[in-house]
């Protein structure tokens, strides 16, 4: 779980499929901005090996995120510098949210669920009714149309309907032979019985219709019950990420 490689290569996927509205690049770490919607999305991540942090650095990038009125943030991958979580644990910022990256790999079963519908762009009406089903910080609609808008790779934005209703939603990115799953959400009435699990399947074989080999996402070290749907399908830890934020301040 602490390739190099295998984290540069997906991380750089991430980054590609999740755009911020602003990408700041300092020795080793880009700094990512989009309004607080998502920490992966408002956040500093190392993208190369061994990506130190000194006092200075970590000052101005704190000042970039509070300018934006972003909570500064730290994402830790593993390929920043051993010394770095505890020099930013010595500075008073928290650790929260470990998170695991997973792959799967793709068998070759390239057939949709019927009742999922896959459009290759977004709609205001796919982007109110996940954002809706999400809830709290996750329903701003605006700034995710924002964010999905910008993915320049191909996309499949898929729809389960039950009795012409909406029940579920994902989002599809496929890029270099993987496919990433975002935004895996169903209509909180209608949550565990399977339906998730139909969304997944649906944009893992149009990922397979795209070349895709791999697929990958990411989901809460917490979050056991997903974490069980994902271990059904094959998917593995390819490796763990976590936060760190400074209290207070700006809004997360």
């Amino acid at each position: 779980m602490s390739d190099h490689s295998l984290i540069l290569g997906l991380e750089s996927r991430l980054m590609n499929a999740w755009p911020s509205f602003d990408y700041q690049a300092y020795d080793g770490w880009i700094l990512r901005i989009a309004s607080g919607y998502t920490k992966r999305a408002n956040s500093a991540t190392p993208v190369m090996p061994g990506a130190s942090l000194d006092e200075a650095l970590v000052d101005h990038m704190i000042l970039r995120f509070l300018d934006a009125n972003v909570r500064p943030t730290f994402r830790l991958t593993g390929l920043q510098a051993p010394e770095v979580d505890a020099m930013l644990k010595a500075r008073g910022f928290t650790e929260i949210e470990p998170t695991f990256v997973l792959t799967a790999p793709i068998a070759g079963d390239c057939e949709t669920d019927p009742e999922v519908t896959i459009e290759p762009q977004v709609s205001k009406q796919w982007v109110r009714e996940a954002a809706q089903s999400y809830g709290g910080a996750k329903a701003d609609d605006a700034t995710l149309i924002q964010i999905v808008s910008r993915i320049r790779q191909k996309v499949a934005f898929a729809t389960l309907n039950l009795d012409d209703r909406p029940v579920a939603w994902g989002l599809g990115v496929a890029e270099r032979g993987h496919v990433g799953l975002y935004d895996i959400v169903v209509a909180p009435d209608l949550r565990g019985i399977g339906l998730g699990r139909r969304v997944v399947s649906s944009l893992m074989a149009w990922g397979c219709r795209e070349g895709a080999h791999t697929v990958y996402l990411q989901v809460r070290e917490e979050n056991e019950i997903a974490r069980a749907l994902y271990e059904a399908f094959g998917f593995k830890p390819a490796y763990r990420y976590t936060h760190r934020v400074m209290p207070g301040g700006a809004a997360e």
